[in-house]
């Protein structure tokens, strides 16, 4: 099996490359992506970074590994920023769904799009 192939698996759960099934998850967690650079950056031990794109950042060779570094911190933020929007939508999908009367919205669009439902009007 090839490595492709291998991470393929690990990412899907369908059953072969033609097959029917869900893609992986894209879920989004900040925690762990933060744990892991906090390690990687305590164990480079080259002290503050500068924030990617900045002036300072840019002055870097493209060799040295804080260049590199800053990048994957940049990166942590926007895991963040995807994980609250995440979250945020997970919250309006339940407070729609909770919102209630859907049966008859269903019925009401049901019957609107093949025109067997007129609407009443009273008569002056």
């Amino acid at each position: 099996m090839t490595d492709q192939a291998t991470t393929r698996d690990k990412l899907e759960t369908r059953t072969d490359s033609h097959g029917a099934g869900s893609p992986a998850s894209q879920q989004v967690s900040w925690w762990p992506v933060h744990q892991f650079l906090e390690s990687v950056v305590a164990q480079a031990n080259y002290g503050p970074l500068p924030i990617a794109g900045t002036p300072a950042w840019q002055q870097l060779a493209d060799g040295d590994p804080r260049k590199l570094l800053a990048v994957a911190m940049s990166g942590e933020h926007w895991v963040l920023r995807t994980e609250v929007a995440q979250e945020k939508r997970a919250e309006a999908s339940h407070e729609i769904a909770a919102a209630g009367g859907w049966t008859a919205m269903a019925q009401r669009i049901r019957n609107r799009s093949d025109n067997t439902y007129i609407p009443r009007k009273r008569s002056a």
